[in-house]
């Protein structure tokens, strides 16, 4: 795909991290009372990135799209390890989507994708009790913010204390929305009409399983 360069706001994910970094204050996180969690692959990586840079432990927070019956590339619900879910409303009036279908796929991913997911990153160890947590909620990005929605609701359910979200960038619109479900948000480029991830990035790359894992075997709680 063809980037148009003055979309362009970071050379890779490591210039990225450093601009975000320069986002928290870093005063405000302990490491006896703070954990970074990231929401998906690249979100891996940011969440280790700010690990090393605030001193403080991380782990991955997983969710699952539920996709549209017409259109199945359209994410119309999230799923969250808890098994939270999150329902895009409008969309989900649009096409007329039956609330049975959404719960009967929230449950056929939980069992056939998290699961999987929490043995393949975690040893099949779930997230640990979050009262009195300070949690950063990490991404490379939040396109529709139902990932995020879904990392919030899943946050509260384990007791966090207070939720913060750090993305590198983020549509305004989406902002508005997350604002208001979290203590605050650490953003360098809050931005009208967003697109795609690619355009933002003069490279970005898939992350393979190799990589998440040693990130996580390193940053393993406790170890």
């Amino acid at each position: 795909m063809e980037t148009n360069d003055s979309m362009i706001l970071f050379a890779n994910r490591e210039a990225a991290a450093i601009e975000l970094m320069q986002e928290l204050p870093k005063q405000l996180f302990l490491e006896e009372n703070t954990i970074i969690l990231g929401l998906s692959e690249g979100g891996a990586y940011f969440a280790n990135h700010l690990s090393q840079e605030l001193n403080v432990p991380m782990s991955i927070l997983l969710t699952e799209p539920i996709y549209s019956l017409i259109n199945p590339k359209l994410a119309i619900a999230m799923l969250g390890e808890t098994e939270e879910v999150v329902i895009h409303k409008a969309l989900v009036e649009a096409f007329d989507i039956p609330k049975d279908y959404i719960y009967n796929e929230a449950q056929s991913k939980y069992s056939n994708e998290i699961l999987g997911y929490i043995k393949k990153y975690r040893n099949a160890e779930s997230l640990e009790s979050l009262e009195d947590k300070y949690v950063i909620l990490v991404d490379e990005c939040a396109e529709t913010g139902l990932t995020m929605m879904t990392a919030v609701k899943t946050a509260i359910s384990l007791g966090a204390k207070n939720i913060f979200i750090a993305v590198p960038v983020l549509d305004n619109f989406v902002y508005e929305n997350l604002v208001t479900i979290c203590d605050d948000i650490f953003c360098p480029h809050k931005i009208d009409d967003y697109i795609s991830i690619e355009y933002y990035y003069e490279e970005i790359e898939p992350f393979s399983f190799e990589e998440i894992a040693a990130i996580m075997n390193k940053n393993k709680i406790g170890k």
